[in-house]
């Protein structure tokens, strides 16, 4: 599509700063005459962003050549521009040019400030290639009076910015003046070796300016060598290089040092002539430091020539031009040094601030992600469990009723629910376990009948793949002990469950000795170990994370939700312990944990069996689903309790205003009113006659449990799949009836 004349007007200028920009390393004239094409073009169409940046670019090389007043000019115009175009980073670019005029000339206060300025205004932006230019600069502003400490961290920090930015002209840039500083400390090897780091790359990247300083390098530490010879190669290599690239600053330099080389080597009028030189270019540029160093060094030839009254002559022209300069600047840097700890604080500041946005960031994301997962577990629970219940709870009923032929079928159908809320309920488990929600309960249960329940339940499932699974009790373990039976067993049960899911041939052994006695306490082992497929060495630190499976297994084949030994772990940490584990390819893999158990007495436990205390009794049922409706009606008319169904929160506020229930069962999950709004509603009103009936949730949303307005609202949850054992206990305790043990 071919462009307007203005677009082409505006993609021309921007290719002329661009070619202007990257040709100011070998051809200074060059660069200016683009960047006046470009500064023509844009103020013909009138565009105030290319205005300000052809000015900003004009100003630069203009600052380099020592145009000073045009550069000064130049930039005040772009800033003006910068401000109403809202350009904080156009102005930076601006003030930069205006700072290296500043600390070039006499006014090193003046270039700190805009430098400083700078500085924090390219690190808001993460503008490394701006940031390595500005911290050089400053790096030398340090220099100039005498700062060599701050000087050595800025030019440092100039490196790090220019390989932020991939540009290795100006991490060399910065090896030029480091070089020198390490050499006025004597230290010529670490001189040298960042010289000659620096020449290797000017040479590599053609950088024609920047190689002019860095032969003015290496020439003061072939001085430092005794190295003459070279050392006038490199400085006369240097004058001629400033020469042809008109650039001012370096070629005063350069006239100074190689005039004190020469006085080293005792060539007194060679120096006098290059030191007039130096002296007739700093006049005219304004470059004072170069020209009352050139003063003291013809001051110094005098001394050694014995010429009493040009050596005095010299001596206070030096003193009068390095106190006007020096003297005066060192009182406004004094003056604006806070600048220096405020630029050190706004860095620090500027990275806490990062620090602060990433860490904010993290907790955003993980509070997003903890939010998305209660509402993924709150519906997927509620949605897999409602049906479930419907199915569990059927074929618990039907299997009373069934012959032999129908009861394989119903096994089959219990046995493959059964499974599946094994799943729904690992991650009801983890939730409760990350929440913190989950406690031990420790009561007297018989340790060898546990272990050999727990055995006989996952026996069949060993049988079915071929396998032995082997139970070892340690003689010194006692009869009984004070546990948690369930989590006890849910560890187990995982870890065994793991086991045989992964063994294909071979065995499962589960181990259980005790290994000390503290007290009325025993530290018991427990080892579960298998002859399975193993784990790769490189998977065990990550084996215990949730949903987590090594690639070589997640065929899918094994199954599980992937949560089975995040779950093993975190119980076994509620037990005060560890869980280890040690695994070879191919082999098998061990896993062992010790937990500290008190003893207790046998307690004898009875077999629990449904007595009919409740008969009679009154209850108010709030359910949605009519399928699940009628099957907890069913199951509380075996117990010969009334039951007064209602299909919503709506309908179960209104009939309990009706007559006084026994019990309310409220679904959480309805249409029209929830379950915590028809409680609420229940509980305040005075005049309702179950405003202090118990009302048990009864849910499938497995996250209902842990929201802070269920705390205060509901006797108890019941979740469904409904468990007849937890329903019967629930009710015969609120009853005021032992639960059902007889």
């Amino acid at each position: 599509m071919k462009l307007s004349p203005q677009q082409d007007n505006r993609e021309r200028v921007t290719s002329l700063l661009n070619e202007a920009y990257s040709c100011r390393t070998n051809n200074l004239k060059r660069s200016i005459e683009l960047a006046n094409q470009a500064l023509t073009i844009s103020r013909q169409i009138n565009d105030p962003a290319l205005i300000a940046k052809s000015l900003s670019n004009y100003a630069l090389f203009s600052m380099i050549i020592g145009e000073h007043e045009r550069s000064l000019n130049m930039s005040a115009e772009a800033i003006e521009l910068y401000r109403v175009l809202n350009d904080d980073k156009g102005i930076a670019d601006a003030k930069y040019n205006i700072a290296g005029v500043h600390y070039k000339t006499n006014n090193y206060h003046l270039g700190l400030v805009n430098l400083v300025d700078c500085i924090n205004t390219y690190r808001r932006h993460n503008d490394y290639h701006n940031l390595a230019r500005s911290h050089k600069s400053l790096g030398t502003v340090y220099e100039y009076f005498g700062d060599e400490k701050n000087a050595i961290i800025t030019y440092e920090d100039s490196i790090a910015a220019a390989k932020q930015a991939g540009d290795l002209n100006l991490e060399s840039n910065a090896y030029n003046p480091l070089s020198g500083i390490y050499l006025k400390k004597q230290d010529i090897a670490k001189a040298a070796e960042l010289i000659e780091r620096s020449m290797a790359i000017k040479t590599q990247t053609g950088d024609i300016r920047g190689l002019a300083f860095a032969y003015y390098g290496r020439g003061k530490v072939h001085t430092a060598q005794k190295n003459y010879a070279q050392a006038e190669d490199d400085f006369k290599a240097s004058i001629n290089i400033h020469l042809e690239m008109g650039e001012t600053l370096g070629l005063g330099m350069a006239y100074h040092k190689l005039a004190s080389l020469y006085v080293e080597m005792g060539r007194l009028s060679e120096a006098k002539v290059i030191l007039q030189k130096g002296i007739d270019h700093s006049t005219e540029y304004r470059v004072s430091m170069v020209m009352f160093k050139c003063y003291h060094l013809f001051y110094d030839i005098y001394k050694i020539e014995n010429d009493p009254v040009n050596a005095l002559r010299f001596l206070e022209l030096y003193l009068k031009e390095r106190e006007s300069v020096i003297n005066a600047q060192t009182l406004k840097v004094i003056e604006n040094y806070d600048l220096i700890n405020k630029m050190e604080t706004v860095k620090k500041e500027a990275q806490l601030q990062l620090e602060k946005a990433e860490i904010i960031e993290k907790k955003n994301h993980a509070e997003q992600a903890a939010i998305v997962k209660q509402e993924f577990l709150s519906t997927m629970s509620h949605e897999i469990r409602t049906p479930l219940n419907a199915v569990i709870t059927i074929s618990a009923l039907l299997a009373d009723k069934a012959d032999k032929e129908e009861q394989e079928l119903i096994n089959a159908l219990r046995f493959a629910s059964n499974n599946l809320l094994l799943l729904i309920n690992d991650i009801l488990d983890f939730t409760k376990l990350e929440a913190g929600k989950s406690k031990l309960e420790p009561r007297p249960v018989n340790f060898r009948q546990l272990l050999d329940n727990i055995r006989k339940t996952y026996d069949n499932l060993a049988r079915e793949k071929g396998l032995a699974l082997n139970l070892v009790i340690g003689e010194k373990i006692a009869e009984s002990y004070a546990l948690d039976e369930t989590k006890l067993a849910q560890i187990l049960g995982n870890l065994i469950t793991n086991a045989i899911k992964f063994t294909y041939l071979g065995r499962v052994d589960v181990l259980i000795e005790k290994v000390s006695t503290i007290g009325p306490f025993d530290e018991i082992r427990f080892k579960i170990n298998d002859s399975g497929i193993g784990i790769a060495s490189a998977y065990l630190q990550d084996i215990f994370e949730s949903f987590s499976q090594p690639e070589s297994i997640t065929t899918r084949k094994q199954g599980g939700s992937g949560l089975g030994l995040a779950i093993v772990k975190k119980l076994v940490n509620l037990h005060g312990s560890d869980i280890e584990v040690s695994s070879t390819e191919g082999a098998g893999s061990s896993f062992h944990f010790v937990l500290k158990l008190k003893r207790a007495e046998n307690p004898n436990k009875k077999k629990t069996t449904y007595v009919d205390n409740l008969e009679g009794k009154k209850i108010l049922l709030a359910e949605d689903n009519m399928i699940n409706a009628m099957v907890i009606s069913k199951l509380l008319s075996n117990w010969k309790i009334n039951v007064v169904h209602a299909k919503n929160g709506v309908e179960a506020v209104e009939k309990s205003r009706q007559c006084v229930f026994d019990f309310v069962l409220m679904d959480i999950h309805m249409p029209e009113m929830d379950g915590f709004e028809a409680t609420r509603l229940i509980l305040s009103n005075a005049d309702n006659p179950n405003c202090k009936t118990p009302i048990f949730a009864l849910t499938a949303d497995v996250t209902a449990e842990y929201q802070d307005q269920s705390q205060s609202l509901f006797n108890g949850f019941l979740r469904k799949p409904i468990e007849q054992d937890k329903l019967h206990e629930a009710l015969m305790v609120s009853s005021g009836f032992n639960a059902g043990v007889h």
